[in-house]
């Protein structure tokens, strides 16, 4: 479709929002009552029941794109990341027609959960050497999960009448970069919290139940997860997490651990940050690199390598920790030298991914054995 589409087309649009629902995923478990149809929800946004239906125009509000208006339920989306695709999932959505980048969408957590999966083949990248506007027009969603100062700021390309223009002639946006803090656009307006950012899609899908189980699943598994944590910091490992890029990573890209999504089992979990106290930066704050040498003075009791979640933890040992255990300086690390070099965990998660990779790191780190959420409870709410 083209960007310079008229305006009949805008027209065309809102009359066919307001007359859709959602559409359970055929992908997931079921996602709609016994006799198809939802239960009725309110018009302010905050409705309890199933989504398919609602009685009139609703709002949601979310910094930094403020107040949005719905005529009805949105129903195909466009997200930022998998965070916001996993809250759809959550939520009992179809997914997302595009996402940031679909390879760090790491749809195989959901094997996890029995009768949930995601089909991410007919899924689109909005990002490849920037972000074309043109595919905002072939995707054709009724709502965009982006925040839009993330569109403007992560590259050049995109302004203010770029926004207005897709806002305008095809879909709003609504949403927040929740997963770093260390962007310098975001400084002055609210980040949200994991569940804060789940609420809020729940309302824009009108799926507040299901928001409301998550959270209360979530309560619990908090305190599943405080029990196993040392109650004596110094008990508690001293990790250091980095992006390790290849099978045979020469040097790191490291993270200290913060707030947003991204680190949130980590921070649950209560594990000591080994960067924390040394002389090395967030690779956000001017893209420096940690060699082994410099790791080897640090010499944490965990190394959490980001950039290998696709692959298993056997292929991540036979590849990446078999590279650093022949290593000459490698193989002197700690956490070599006991086996405790894990995959550390995506950029990107959402409510089912927390879950998932919390319980995981909880086994790497305090060797865990027993499950630490039901898994057949997860698989209820989805199905609604």
């Amino acid at each position: 479709m083209s960007m310079e589409a008229d305006e009949s087309k805008t027209v065309t649009r809102r009359r066919f929002i307001a007359g859709s629902g959602v559409a359970g995923a055929a992908l997931l478990a079921g996602c709609t009552d016994g006799n198809g149809e939802g239960k009725q929800t309110s018009t302010d946004g905050t409705g309890t029941g199933d989504g398919t239906t609602q009685s009139g125009p609703y709002s949601v509000s979310m910094e930094p794109v403020g107040k949005v208006e719905f005529e009805s339920v949105p129903k195909t989306w466009v997200a930022n990341n998998g965070s916001w695709a996993d809250m759809g999932v959550a939520l009992g959505l179809e997914p997302p027609k595009a996402v940031w980048l679909t390879s760090r969408y790491h749809t195989q957590y959901y094997d996890d959960i029995p009768g949930v999966s995601v089909d991410k083949s007919g899924m689109r990248d909005l990002s490849s050497d920037g972000v074309n506007k043109e595919l905002f027009y072939e995707l054709d969603a009724d709502i965009h999960v982006i925040d839009p100062n993330f569109l403007m700021n992560r590259f050049d390309g995109w302004n203010q009448s770029d926004i207005d223009e897709i806002k305008k002639k095809v879909a709003p946006f609504f949403g927040n970069s929740i997963f770093s803090h260390s962007y310098d656009f975001h400084k002055d307006y609210k980040y949200y919290s994991l569940y804060e950012a789940f609420e809020k899609l729940s309302k824009v899908f009108q799926r507040t139940d299901r928001y409301e189980k998550f959270a209360s699943l979530h309560d619990e598994f908090e305190s599943n997860v405080e029990s196993v944590v040392p109650k004596k910091k110094e008990d508690r490992p001293e990790v250091a997490i980095m992006w390790a890029t290849g099978n045979q990573p020469k040097s790191f890209l490291p993270y200290l651990i913060g707030e947003g999504t991204s680190f949130k089992q980590w921070r649950s979990l209560k594990v000591r940050d080994a960067l924390a106290n040394t002389s090395v930066q967030d690779f956000h704050a001017n893209r420096g690199k940690v060699d082994y040498e410099t790791l080897l003075e640090i010499d944490p009791d965990v190394l959490l390598l980001r950039g290998h979640e696709q692959q298993s933890a056997k292929e991540f040992q036979n590849t990446v920790v078999s590279f650093m255990k022949d290593h000459n300086v490698a193989s002197k690390l700690t956490a070599v030298k006991n086996g405790d070099v894990y995959r550390g965990g995506p950029l990107y998660q959402g409510p089912i991914t927390n879950l998932v990779i919390t319980d995981r790191a909880a086994k790497q780190v305090y060797d865990v054995s027993e499950p630490l959420f039901d898994r057949e409870k997860v698989a209820d709410i989805v199905s609604g």
